[in-house]
C-alpha cells in the first residue's frame, strides 16, 4: 500500500482528525444501528407476530455476519486497499439498511440484517487500520479515545433515536435514516481518504477460512438458538454447536502448522494479550448479556414506550463519555492494572442495584446506577485493549486485536443466550392462566407473561376479564425474574476481577515502534 508518514508528535493533528471524521461517521452508522434495533425488538414482535426469541435473531444475524467477515478483513485490506474496501463496506451497509426497511416478514428482516452485518463488520476494523496509519501506533491510547466517540454516541443516541422514530413515524425509519448518512459518508470517504495501491503481502489462508468462519457461525448459531429451544438437547442447538466446535478445534490444530494462519493463536503466548482477552471475554458475557435486558425491563415491567426507555438508558452513555477520554490518555502513561480494577468496582456497584429491582424501583436510583456503570465502562474496555496492543510488535497488532474481537463476539452471543434462557425459564415458572393462550404460540399464558403483555398493550386486557390482583402478582413475579437474571450477570462481573488482577501493574515497554522507521502496522481490529 501507499506509504504514509507516521506522525511522531504526541498530539493528534488536523490531518488525523480529517481522516478520523470518515472513520467515526462510519462507526456511528454501524454502532447506532445495533442499539437502535435493541429497543425495536418488542415492536418487531407485535408487527410480525413473532416470539421474542425469534425477533432476537435480528440482532443475532448481524452478529453472525460480523464473526464471518472479521477474520477476512486484514487480508482483504492488503489485497484491495483500505479506501476501496472501506467504501465497499459503507455501500453494503447502506444497501442492507434500505433492504431492511422493505422487509415484509421477520425472516426477510433477519436476512437483510445479515447483509448489513457483512458491511458493518468491516467498518470498525478498516477504520482502525486507516486511523493507525494516519496517526502512528505510539498514540494508540489517544486513538482509542477518538474511536470511542461512536461507542459513546451509540448507547446514548441509539435507544433515544430508535424510540423517537418508532413512536413518531414507524419502525422502517430506524433503517431508512441510514440512507442519507451512508451517501454523505461515501462522498466524505472518497474526498478525505488517501488513495492506496494494494499490494498483497502474504497468501490468503483459504483452508483456514473454510474451517474458522463457518465454524464460528455454526457455533454461535447453536448458542443463539438456545433461548427459543429452551434446552441444549434440541437438535437446533447441540448439532450446529458440535459441528462448529469441531471446525474451530480443527482450525486450532491446523493454525500451529501453517506459516500464515487466518488467525494466529500463537500470540496467546503473550501474557498481556492472553490476560486482556480473557478479561474482556468474561466481562462481555456478563455485561453485554445482561445489558440487553436493561431496556427490556423498562419496556416490559414498567410499561414505558420506546422513546422513554431510550432516554432512561442515556445516563450509561453519559457516564462513559466522561471517563473514556481520560482513560485513553492514562492508558498511554499508567499501567492498566492500576486503573481497571477501580473501574470494575464502579461497574459492580451499579450492577448490584439491578439485582434488587421490583415493579416500582425508583428511576432516580436506576438511572444513577446506569451512570455509575457507564463511568466504569469508559475506563475498562479501551484501556485493556490498549494494554494488549502496546506489548505487540507492529506486525502482530492486526492478528492480536482480531483474536480479542472474535472472543468478544463469542462472549456477547453466549452472554445474550444465557441471560435470555435464564429470564425465559424464570418467567415460565409463573402459574398459567386457564383459558388464556398466547396468540403467537398457542400455549397457555402465565400470569407473568400476561402482566408483561398488559404493560405493553393495555388494550389486550380490555378483552380479558382478569382480576387486578392477578396482574399485580404476575408483574411482581416478572420483576423478580429480571432480578434473578441480573444476579447471574452480577456474579459474572465479580468473576472478572480474577483475570483483571493479573493485568500489568508496571509500565511495559512498547514494541510497536521496534520496526523499521516508516513501516505501517497492518490491520488492527477495534472493539465493536
Amino acid at each position: 500500500m501507499t506509504q504514509q508518514p507516521v506522525a511522531t508528535s504526541d498530539k493528534l493533528d488536523a490531518a488525523v482528525f480529517k481522516v478520523a471524521g470518515v472513520v467515526v461517521l462510519g462507526a456511528i452508522m454501524s454502532i447506532l444501528d445495533v442499539t437502535v434495533v435493541s429497543v425495536a425488538l418488542p415492536t418487531f414482535q407485535s408487527e410480525f407476530g413473532a416470539s421474542y426469541a425469534r425477533v432476537a435473531w435480528t440482532m443475532t444475524g448481524y452478529t453472525l455476519a460480523l464473526a464471518t467477515v472479521i477474520p477476512l478483513s486484514g487480508w482483504a485490506a492488503d489485497r484491495f486497499g483500505t479506501k476501496r474496501l472501506y467504501m465497499t463496506a459503507l455501500a453494503l451497509f447502506t444497501i442492507g439498511s434500505g433492504l431492511c426497511a422493505t422487509a415484509d416478514s421477520i425472516g426477510e428482516l433477519i436476512g437483510y440484517r445479515v447483509v448489513q452485518g457483512l458491511g458493518g463488520g468491516m467498518l470498525m476494523p478498516l477504520g482502525m487500520t486507516i486511523m493507525t496509519r494516519a496517526a502512528g501506533p505510539h498514540r494508540i491510547g489517544r486513538l482509542m479515545a477518538v474511536l470511542g466517540i461512536p461507542m459513546l454516541l451509540g448507547p446514548i443516541g441509539g435507544p433515544i433515536l430508535g424510540g423517537w422514530l418508532i413512536d413518531t413515524a414507524s419502525w422502517h425509519w430506524i433503517f431508512l435514516i441510514n440512507l442519507p448518512i451512508g451517501v454523505v459518508a461515501l462522498a466524505y470517504a472518497w474526498l478525505a481518504l488517501p488513495k492506496d495501491a494494494p499490494e498483497p503481502s502474504e497468501s490468503f489462508d483459504f483452508l483456514g477460512m473454510l474451517m474458522l468462519s463457518p465454524g464460528l457461525a455454526l457455533f454461535l448459531y447453536g448458542v443463539s438458538s438456545l433461548p427459543e429451544a429452551g434446552t441444549v438437547s434440541d437438535n437446533d442447538v447441540w448439532l450446529p454447536m458440535l459441528i462448529g466446535a469441531v471446525l474451530v478445534v480443527s482450525f486450532v490444530i491446523y493454525s500451529f502448522r501453517t506459516r500464515h494462519p487466518l488467525l494466529d493463536l500463537r500470540l496467546f503466548r503473550n501474557r498481556n494479550l492472553s490476560v486482556a482477552a480473557f478479561s474482556l471475554f468474561v466481562f462481555i458475557i456478563a455485561f453485554m448479556g445482561a445489558g440487553l435486558l436493561f431496556p427490556s425491563y423498562f419496556l416490559q415491567i414498567r410499561g414505558e414506550d420506546t422513546l422513554t426507555a431510550g432516554l432512561l438508558m442515556a445516563p450509561q452513555g453519559i457516564g462513559a463519555m466522561l471517563t473514556m477520554p481520560v482513560a485513553g490518555m492514562l492508558a498511554d502513561r499508567v499501567p492498566v492494572g492500576r486503573t481497571v480494577p477501580f473501574a470494575l468496582v464502579l461497574i459492580a456497584a451499579g450492577f448490584f442495584t439491578f439485582t434488587q429491582v421490583d415493579p416500582h424501583t425508583s428511576y432516580w436510583l436506576l438511572c444513577g446506577s446506569l451512570f455509575v456503570m457507564g463511568l466504569g465502562m469508559g475506563a475498562t474496555m479501551m484501556p485493556i485493549m490498549t494494554s494488549a496492543l502496546k506489548t505487540l510488535h507492529a506486525a502482530e497488532v492486526a492478528r492480536g486485536s482480531t483474536l480479542v474481537n472474535i472472543l468478544q463476539q463469542i462472549g456477547g452471543s453466549i452472554g445474550g443466550a444465557v441471560m435470555s434462557v435464564i429470564l425465559t425459564s424464570e418467567l415460565n415458572g409463573s402459574r398459567p392462566i386457564p383459558g388464556v393462550t398466547d396468540p403467537t404460540t398457542g400455549k397457555p399464558l402465565t400470569e407473568a407473561q400476561l402482566a408483561i403483555a398488559g404493560q405493553q398493550q393495555p388494550q389486550l386486557l380490555e378483552r380479558l376479564p382478569v382480576p387486578p390482583q392477578l396482574l399485580e402478582r404476575g408483574l411482581d413475579f416478572a420483576a423478580n425474574s429480571f432480578a434473578t437474571t441480573f444476579w447471574v450477570g452480577f456474579a459474572l462481573v465479580l468473576v472478572t476481577f480474577i483475570p483483571v488482577a493479573f493485568l500489568p501493574r508496571r509500565r511495559e515497554p512498547s514494541h510497536l515502534l521496534d520496526d523499521a522507521p516508516g513501516q505501517q502496522p497492518p490491520m488492527p481490529v477495534a472493539i465493536h
